[in-house]
């Protein structure tokens, strides 16, 4: 137990960013910053009880400056695209930067990953962290004056539980996700495709083209290549030629989760045959984003080590992508006054 303080660097503007070393009962470590509210580390036990960093990611806060692929991040406003990066809310239409294909993505240029969080509280007892970001009305185009907090929870049952809660002045846009990508069988171990996976979702949401953009429908994914119904291999047909796959250079949807969202359950799950670890998603979100980590092109991270192309996943749990401008999905617009609360867990087992 116990939590440990050290300096990560300096931005370039010369402020000074910490890291923040958490370790619970079992001896299993979350390493978390607040630059960004970025998940740096995760070590986790193996079956040979062997700790494993589980997470991508970089060893200073000079490559998370940049960081193209979100390594770790804490995104927001909202996460994952909106198309144009146009919506309207009650007759306003708000414009917010165009940074992928004329569609605006995870809130960039400049989002929630790109800023210095306030430490409003830790936790020894616990193993918790809890970060501050104040948003003014209009940062990265949305309307409203918009508080959020997000907490980091390592259990003593290994669970990774991240807590998201803010409220604002405006009605706006809450869709705060964390975007780290994992490797079961540990952030050194390369291709990740072979590992095994899970998502209790019948349906998806297919896009238009390579903006991936969603059409607006919700799909079966019965015998499509996008059916995770039962457990398989990531790889078994992330190359098939599907235009779903095809557009999107693998796997990179929004599944539609079997159940009215609001209760925290299990969405998903992984497994590395190799290390024995098992993770568990739950959320009590309506999606989740598969991404097969197409994008990652040898990027130098942690240590020295070359990530190679698909050498980790993420499993983003959100509100649908362009949910704000399609009525038919859940709506991700956050009413002033009100409190946005969401929670997501990655449990870690093994077998």
């Amino acid at each position: 137990m116990g939590i440990i303080e050290k300096s990560f660097g300096r931005t370039d503007d010369e402020k000074e960013v910490y890291l923040y070393e958490l370790t619970n009962k079992n001896g299993s470590v979350m390493k978390v910053t607040n630059f960004g509210a970025i998940l740096v580390s995760l070590l986790v036990p193996d079956k040979d009880k062997n700790l494993k960093d589980v997470v991508l990611g970089y060893d200073s806060v000079t490559e998370y400056l940049h960081n193209p692929c979100y390594f770790g991040s804490t995104i927001g406003r909202s996460g994952n695209r909106i198309a144009g990066g146009r919506f309207e809310i009650n007759g306003t239409e708000y414009q917010i930067p165009q940074n992928e294909n004329g569609n605006n993505l995870h809130s960039g240029p400049d989002g929630y990953e790109k800023k210095i969080w306030e430490v409003k509280a830790l936790d020894d007892e616990k193993s918790s962290i809890t970060f501050y970001h104040f948003s003014p009305d209009m940062e990265q185009g949305y309307p409203g004056n918009f508080s959020v907090t997000v907490t980091y929870e390592l259990t003593d049952e290994n669970e990774l539980r991240i807590h998201y809660e803010g409220s604002c002045d405006k009605d706006t846009v809450a869709n705060l996700t964390n975007h780290s990508y994992f490797n079961l069988g540990g952030h050194e171990s390369g291709y990740a495709m072979g590992q095994l996976l899970q998502i209790h979702a019948r349906k998806y949401n297919p896009v238009i083209d390579a903006a991936s953009i969603p059409t607006g429908e919700v799909a079966d994914v019965a015998g499509t290549p996008m059916d995770f119904t039962e457990l398989k291999p990531m790889k078994q047909e992330i190359d098939a030629d599907f235009d779903q796959l095809t557009y999107t250079g693998g796997y990179d949807h929004n599944y539609v989760l079997d159940w009215e969202p609001g209760i925290v359950k299990e969405a998903a799950k992984a497994y590395c045959r190799e290390t024995g670890i098992w993770m568990t998603v739950y959320t009590d979100l309506p999606g989740i984003q598969f991404y097969a980590g197409n994008g990652i092109d040898n990027v130098v991270g942690k240590e020295g080590l070359i990530y190679p192309r698909r050498s980790a996943f993420c499993l983003e749990t959100q509100y649908y992508p362009n949910a704000v401008n399609t009525p038919a999905f859940p709506s991700p617009v956050l009413k002033a006054g009100e409190t946005y609360s969401t929670t997501t867990v990655y449990k870690f087992t093994v077998e």
